[in-house]
């Protein structure tokens, strides 16, 4: 939500804080030059159209109940099944993260980022967290993390003051990318 002096978010409303911020920080972190990896994400959504492929086959198959009640079974079993794994999904692989990317275009790096943010309800304490698509890559860097008050980083009418913003993100980004090598 942007106005003529900036991006606005209702300060009485966590989420639209939170969420405003998070669209922030991938307009930084994309500036840098990363490329968004958006695998995960059509994997969910592959296994989105699988689960709904399989509602509606169980749905409108041509035979009635009594008769089709082995099928239906199945199907049940097999939405169960897929519904599982994609919450599995989503609770191990994703977490925190609001994207991952792939490295920037002629980086000497070869693995990409990871950015996780915690935004606590009824706390004005926002953690982001920047670490390697790759941990266990010769590449990657520890993890990097910034807690600031969110109240930095907005007016008292709710406009995102980019500049002090923005230079927060760019400081944790250089300095992910100047930490200390991993040793495995």
């Amino acid at each position: 939500m942007a106005t003529e002096n900036g991006k606005k978010a209702n300060l009485l409303n966590q989420f639209s804080v939170g969420h405003l911020i998070d669209e922030s920080v991938f307009e930084v972190v994309m500036s840098r030059g990363y490329i968004p990896d958006v695998s995960l994400n059509t994997f969910k959504l592959v296994m989105g159209y699988i689960i709904i492929f399989i509602a509606l086959v169980a749905q409108f198959y041509k035979s009635k109940f009594p008769e089709n009640r082995d099928f239906l079974a199945s199907c049940v079993i097999l939405y169960i099944v897929f519904i599982g794994i994609l919450l599995l999904i989503v609770y191990t692989k994703e977490k925190n993260t609001i994207f991952c990317t792939h490295p920037p275009a002629g980086s000497l790096s070869s693995t990409g980022l990871v950015v996780c943010s915690k935004f606590p309800r009824f706390s004005h304490l926002y953690t982001l967290t920047i670490s390697s698509s790759e941990p266990k890559s010769i590449c990657a860097n520890e993890s990097v993390q910034l807690t600031k008050s969110v109240t930095r980083w907005f007016t008292k009418d709710g406009v995102l003051v980019e500049g002090f913003f923005w230079k927060d993100v760019e400081a944790l980004i250089d300095d992910y990318s100047r930490g200390p090598k991993k040793n495995s």
